[in-house]
């Protein structure tokens, strides 16, 4: 196996240790920590905190540490979040919030830039086009990356799955479904109850041992029981759900995969840099201009016009996991189903990258983004018209699936695009990719509570068409500085051969 390839699976399967530990706690904080609204501020903090890194850490970690140990540090902040949730409270969680927030610009910033330039790498010893080898290498790690939605969402499935057979969905229910949903409606319905308490301690066992994440517990009801480890098996009694109360084996098992990843990545990934940082390096820029890169590069007009296409990509995941699994598959179908329903999404959003990176040195990425956009615009004007019913089964899968054809798109090329547009400067481009990103999602989750499903989708197609329009204006620019550049490339040996006549 290649040099490049070995470190590109290295990364992937960090990531996947990394994410299947961190996913479940994620999901689950609202519904665990009920009190006082605790949950729910921790993951505010949370996305405070990528906010916050966004705008300056990630380049000055990087050119300090380089992309190794940056992604290191980084997956060190997710495990010290692992562990706040074993003591949980507002003196632990809160912090470890923020200091995970702190840590994903960073992490995700430093995994992008080391693709890129391995890919660019790879592709001069091997004289291949750069852009087409990050490509592959972007589609393998978000093929092994995506992959934890598959596991953890079939564990959901199969334990939800022992739940008694339900009665027939009454018909004034699915009204209220889908576009229609205003979140208006507070009755428990026959679809939208909570499992049975056992069930799901069971679910949570078993994602603590694992750390394998699922969203089906969600914008769920809140539990009212927790749960008391005596030497035998865990007894329930009323009160709040407290993690720091679970079995001593099962907190063991809770950072094991954050573990695992940090040390998979520091022992077998190897260090890189490229030919830009060490020109850094030599020049030995000042502090506070790698400290403010991030909004310097916004001076760029390509950025400035693509900050919309990050912004979309946090509020068409927000709305995947948080509406159509509630409004749609959860209110129609039952819960039991959601696990299936995202299991389709992750399936084909796995293999779709992979295909998207070998395809686009075919095709080239604005055939990918055409059809990116085509396919969520189709799926959210259906969206708006269908209403969801039991009868049409096969249908909840269908929009789940093209869901992940799509964010295949964004998730491989928006990263490919920021890397190849912003060669010289990658640190402070994927920083702010994630900083309009982890925006997206901010406002999305932020205004979920209080608009309908429609008014929602409507926004979605506001927003990609406002990306689109502005991705083709940096397509029309990088086109017209092609042309002007083989034009200067072609009148320099015209030059050469008239001086030549003239002496």
């Amino acid at each position: 196996m290649e040099r490049s390839l070995r470190n590109v699976l290295v990364v992937s399967f960090g990531f996947l240790l990394l994410f299947t530990a961190y996913g479940g706690l994620q999901s689950l904080q609202s519904s665990l920590y009920s009190e006082e609204g605790l949950g729910v501020t921790a993951l505010s903090s949370l996305y405070g905190g990528v906010l916050l890194s966004s705008t300056c850490l990630p380049p000055l970690l990087i050119k300090k540490f380089g992309c190794k140990w940056t992604i290191v540090l980084s997956m060190c902040c997710y495990v010290a979040f692992s562990l706040g949730n074993f003591y949980a409270s507002w003196y632990t969680l809160i912090p470890t919030s923020i200091v995970l927030g702190l840590g994903a610009a960073p992490l995700w910033s430093a995994q992008c830039t080391y693709l890129t330039i391995m890919g660019n790498t790879q592709a001069e010893k091997v004289g291949k086009v750069g852009r087409d080898v990050v490509n592959q290498y972007f589609g393998i790690f978000f093929l092994i990356f995506q992959s934890s939605g598959v596991w953890g969402n079939l564990i959901s499935s199969l334990v939800f799955g022992q739940t008694p057979t339900q009665e027939a969905i009454p018909e004034e229910q699915l009204l209220s479904c889908g576009a229609s949903d205003c979140l208006m409606a507070t009755a428990s319905t026959n679809s939208t109850q909570r499992p049975s308490q056992t069930l799901i301690y069971t679910l949570l066992g078993i994602y603590t041992v694992t750390g394998t994440r699922t969203a089906a517990l969600e914008d769920q009801p809140r539990p009212r029981e927790r749960v008391l480890c005596t030497p035998g098996p865990c007894a329930t009694f009323p009160s709040s759900v407290h993690l720091r109360r679970l079995c001593p084996h099962l907190r063991r098992g809770l950072v094991c995969s954050g573990v695992l990843a940090v040390l998979l990545v520091a022992v077998f990934l190897e260090p890189i840099k490229d030919a830009q940082q060490k020109d850094d390096g030599e020049k030995k820029l000042p502090f506070w201009f790698t400290l403010l890169s991030t909004f310097r590069l916004l001076r760029d007009k390509r950025l400035r016009l693509l900050v919309l296409l990050p912004v979309y990509s946090g509020f068409e995941q927000a709305f995947l996991a948080g509406d159509y699994t509630r409004s749609y598959t959860t209110c129609a179908l039952g819960i039991q189903f959601v696990g299936y329903v995202m299991i389709c999404f992750s399936a084909t959003n796995a293999l779709c990258s992979l295909l998207y990176g070998r395809l686009s040195q075919h095709t080239g990425r604005i055939a990918l983004y055409a059809l990116g956009a085509v396919t969520h615009l189709s799926c959210s004007v259906t969206l708006l018209l269908w209403r969801p019913d039991p009868r049409q089964l096969a249908m909840f899968f269908v929009f789940s699936g093209l869901w992940g054809v799509a964010d295949a798109v964004w998730q491989t090329q928006n990263n490919v695009l920021y890397g190849v547009l912003f060669e010289k400067h990658k640190e402070a481009a994927f920083a702010n990719y994630r900083l309009w990103e982890a925006l997206g999602f901010t406002v999305a989750f932020g205004y979920s509570k209080f608009l309908c499903v429609s008014t929602k989708l409507y926004i979605l197609l506001g927003v990609l068409s406002l990306a689109m329009v502005a991705y083709g204006t940096v397509e029309h620019l990088e086109a017209q500085s092609l042309a002007r550049s083989a034009a200067t490339e072609q009148k320099k040996p015209a030059k050469e051969v008239v001086m030549e006549t003239a002496m």
